[in-house]
């Protein structure tokens, strides 16, 4: 692969542009950014679960809050990358270079666009009911149609809100640029092609049966690697491997901050969880903390500077193995590549997280709650938009209460699930218990 070809401001549907496009105040990429950020999609993020449950009078992060730190991580690791590849003669004349930050920054914007209400709960929710329900719906669909939902995946339903065009809605409401595209596909390949967990692009699958041959046109223009045509896989865009390693430095991290604010972690548990990834710093760092009053204030400063250190060791990862990125021969993400005793650390604070974070009692009610909920609407809305309930007069009521951009594009069984599909992974997970609770008759609507 080549970066004067895998960074392109070319748009779906449009011809190509010129960087600035007659808009000197914003490049090709920041107008990406400002899409994304100005959408409704990214506005309801604020009302969905990162891991903890939407606080009461103690804040924790949020999908929005997340995407924003992890938006401002991944800037960091493309403007470090922008400074190496504009000392080399090849690219010296690239305009998009500098543009690499953008590009990053806007494509960590949209990572969890797709996810449901109650994060990945929310995502088993959907797969377990076709499971469930597996001799109605199978006969219907073919075998990726059926492996897309019964492996329902968050970051395929990202490159679809971005991509496909809803009922009703305007065609150019994002129509991002390839190179934010490819980057948002951690895993490009299709669901029959993913679960291949030796390979960090094939773990999962980053794009539905609709949005296959979107993303094929993608990743043909920017000369992306393409390793089978049938079922699909390529090798990530380059930047992908940063905006993952940006993702995976704010969860390890921030998961800690918020289990302090909410007391599950004490100071020192804080402390023996973050101080040994500042390697040679934990003394001056330590001094420095015990200088201010507030604890909360403590972890911070100790969680900005973990961050820094991870975000300049995962790029010395990314560019130590640049030349296997480029070749497509790295099978492994960057964090699999720092020094043994930084991964010796995370995969501490990992074991940790998972038995005190993950596994903490309000954390599993959020996600007992949000499984039955998001089951609940499905075993509704599904047989709905497919007429399988007898009661038609029932059916319309229920299809009534859809918005009218979900509204299937075609007649097709799948089509149908899909449109229902993506009505309820928009759902905030407030909207989500509200219309639980309503069409199920355990409260009375109210009039506003």
């Amino acid at each position: 692969m080549n970066w004067n070809k895998l960074l392109s401001a070319q748009r779906l549907e449009q011809k190509p542009k010129d960087i600035f496009d007659k808009d000197i105040e914003r490049t090709q990429f920041q107008r990406d950014y400002d899409r994304i950020i100005f959408s409704s999609p990214f506005r309801r993020l604020q009302n969905k679960t990162q891991v903890f449950p939407l606080p009461g009078s103690v804040f924790v992060h949020n999908r929005l809050t997340h995407s924003l730190e992890v938006s401002t991580v991944g800037r960091s690791l493309g403007t470090l990358l922008s400074a190496k590849l504009k000392q080399m003669e090849e690219y010296k004349d690239n305009i998009f270079i500098d543009e690499i930050g953008n590009i990053i920054g806007a494509a960590c914007l949209a990572h969890d666009l797709g996810n449901p209400a109650f994060g990945h709960s929310g995502e088993m929710a959907i797969s377990q009911y076709f499971l469930d329900n597996e001799a109605i719906y199978r006969p219907k669909l073919n075998n990726q149609q059926w492996n897309d939902i019964i492996h329902f995946e968050g970051n395929a339903n990202a490159f679809r809100i971005l991509t496909h065009n809803f009922y009703g809605r305007p065609e150019s409401q994002f129509t991002l640029t390839y190179s934010t595209l490819a980057t948002l596909i951690k895993y490009p390949c299709t669901s029959l092609s993913a679960g291949d967990k030796s390979k960090v692009y094939l773990k999962k699958y980053g794009f539905f049966e609709p949005e296959e041959s979107t993303f094929r046109k993608i990743a043909d223009q920017l000369g992306m690697i393409e390793l089978s045509g049938n079922p699909s896989i390529f090798y990530r865009h380059p930047l992908s491997f940063l905006l993952e390693a940006a993702d995976d430095i704010c969860y390890n991290v921030i998961d800690i901050e918020d289990a302090h604010r909410l007391n599950i972690f004490s100071l020192e548990k804080v402390y023996s969880l973050l101080l040994p990834l500042l390697g040679d710093d934990p003394k001056a760092t330590k001094e420095r903390m015990e200088k201010l009053i507030d604890d909360n204030d403590k972890v911070s400063l100790l969680r900005a500077k973990v961050i820094g250190i991870l975000v300049t060791k995962c790029f010395n990862a990314f560019w130590e193995n640049h030349e296997a990125i480029m070749a497509g021969k790295l099978d492994k993400d960057l964090k699999s590549c720092l020094d043994i005793s930084t991964q010796n650390h995370l995969k501490i604070i990992e074991k940790e997280s998972i038995k005190y974070i993950y596994n903490h009692k309000t954390v599993l009610e959020k996600e007992i709650a949000g499984y039955r909920i998001i089951g609940g609407l499905l075993e509704e809305f599904i047989p709905a938009v497919l007429s399988q309930n007898q009661n038609k007069h029932y059916n319309n009521k229920l299809l009534q209460l859809i918005p009218i951009q979900f509204t299937p594009t075609s007649t097709d069984d799948y089509s149908k699930i899909l449109s229902m599909l993506d009505f309820l992974s928009g759902m905030t997970d407030l909207y989500a218990v509200e219309l639980y609770r309503k069409i199920k008759g355990i409260s009375f609507p109210e009039m506003s």
